[in-house]
């Protein structure tokens, strides 16, 4: 459907011109109308709705928007690269990184963070369902995190682009339910499978909006307006906060892939627990093991390849990254290769 549709607008002309960086009205159009549907919440699309060129593009533009020397910006870790690298350090922010451990499940311990630190605060980055670990967030801690926010004066950006990727009819909620004094970034990478098509879209409060719009005119010309519009075939699709049939039938795939892995890592005797959300599976490493990177490096003798957990910070140590991208038949064949390591 969406690819059809892409085929029809590049076909017409007006849509080979230059688009905007802030994204054709009736795009910002369907992404409000979309919070209308999903979430029950009303935005203006003149300044409160902007197009990023996918999520990683809008993560790092408004570190550059609002980021100056020194400022520290909290960031998740194990995370998103991007939020300590290409947003913090590449504005000469400082990152604090906030652990994101097991025992907490896998949500920033937000009391163990000094009240120093939190007063210098420009910005904390948020990212649930959670890359890597999987882990989703719950209405209490968005509610404290809110609370922080406030008493210390640092934006929220929410980084939600696996809203959709859920399963076992866990339905994923926004920062902005709460409050929309802060900015949430979605895309349609994950939920319409369209990762090199580079397009979504950021939410929220206006003076975080515009400041990611001006950062943007300078920057970029906009994502192509052939792709927006095949995007908004797909977010029409939504009739409520359920998923429609074109993105369910796409995560009843993901969900056997993931039953299929769990089921498979536990009957060769490495427990592990299934994700509510992502297409990532999160596991500690067997304990008789030395470091993620060593195992991964027997991993890869029998030609497996996963992801170490220090690939996405320090504290993902001892973790190991799996993704359910490959089919069933592919995921069979991983687990014999790894049962032969045991």
């Amino acid at each position: 459907m969406i690819i059809e549709e892409l085929i029809k607008q590049v076909q017409v002309p007006k849509n080979q011109n230059y688009p905007t960086s802030m994204g054709e009205e009736d795009f910002r159009s369907a992404v409000s109308k979309w919070y209308k549907v999903r979430f029950g919440l009303d935005f203006d699309i003149e300044k409160e709705v902007t197009n990023v060129l996918g999520g990683k593009e809008g993560v790092a533009n408004i570190a550059r928007a609002f980021v100056n020397p020194g400022d520290i910006v909290l960031c998740p870790n194990p995370g998103y690269p991007v939020y300590a690298n290409g947003a913090t350090k590449l504005c000469d922010g400082e990152p604090y990184l906030m652990p994101l451990k097991k025992e907490n499940d896998f949500l920033p311990d937000l009391e163990s963070i000094e009240s120093s630190i939190l007063k210098k605060a420009r910005m904390m980055y948020l990212n649930y369902p959670n890359n890597p670990t999987g882990a989703i967030i719950t209405e209490e801690f968005l509610r404290k995190a809110i609370d922080y926010a406030e008493d210390y004066d640092f934006m929220i950006v929410y980084d939600n682009p696996y809203s959709e990727f859920t399963f076992d009819d866990y339905i994923a909620p926004t920062l902005l339910q709460y409050s929309k004094d802060h900015v949430e970034i979605n895309s349609a990478s994950k939920m319409f499978c369209m990762t090199g098509f580079r397009c979504g879209w950021a939410v929220g409060n206006e003076e975080i909006i515009a400041g990611l719009r001006k950062i943007k005119s300078q920057i970029d010309s906009g994502c192509p307006q052939f792709i927006q519009r095949a995007v908004i075939i797909g977010l029409n699709e939504y009739k409520s906060n359920k998923k429609p049939q074109i993105v369910e039938e796409n995560m009843k795939i993901y969900e056997r892939r993931r039953d299929v892995l769990i089921e498979g890592l536990n009957k060769i005797g490495w427990t592990t627990e299934k994700p509510q959300a992502t297409f990532y599976v999160w596991t500690a490493i067997p304990s008789g093991e030395k470091n993620s990177m060593e195992f991964v490096k027997k991993l890869i003798n029998v030609g497996v390849i996963i992801t170490p957990g220090t690939g996405f910070g320090q504290y993902g140590e001892r973790f190991v990254r799996f993704a359910l991208t490959q089919p069933i038949e592919r995921i069979k064949e991983a687990l014999e290769r790894i049962e032969k390591v045991f």
